[in-house]
This record gives structure tokens, C-alpha cells and sequence, in this order.
């Protein structure tokens, strides 16, 4: 799908959010990633295989 030289990481990369971004619907709460992933302004994600992810919480001022 990528046409971009260094190829973006493909949709099952653990770092695949970090794919150029081809269409930006933010009236709509969205955008399409090269590598065919939907992300949500929520940060929940569509992968192309039609499964997807939801947002993990965070937890502020909490430390390990």
C-alpha cells in the first residue's frame, strides 16, 4: 500500500501509528494512515482486517 520511500510500517508493526497520514476527517474524528489504519480521536484504531483496538487510559502521576 505505502509508497513512500522509507516504506511506513506495515498495519501489524507494533509501531504502526506512526504512518504517514493520507486523509484527515477531524470533523468526523478521524484519519486513514498509508498502511490502511483508521485512528480515532479517542486513540482507538481500525485496523484493516477489520479488528480493532480501544484506547488504552491512561493514568497521570501514577509511577511504577
Amino acid at each position: 500500500m505505502c509508497q513512500h520511500r522509507p516504506q511506513c510500517p506495515p498495519a501489524d508493526a507494533p509501531d504502526h501509528d506512526s504512518a504517514r497520514l493520507v486523509a484527515f476527517h477531524p470533523e468526523q474524528g478521524w484519519g486513514l494512515l498509508c498502511n490502511g489504519v483508521v485512528l480515532f480521536d479517542d486513540a482507538g484504531e481500525l485496523l484493516p482486517d477489520g479488528t480493532s483496538r480501544s484506547a488504552e487510559p491512561v493514568l497521570a502521576g501514577r509511577t511504577a
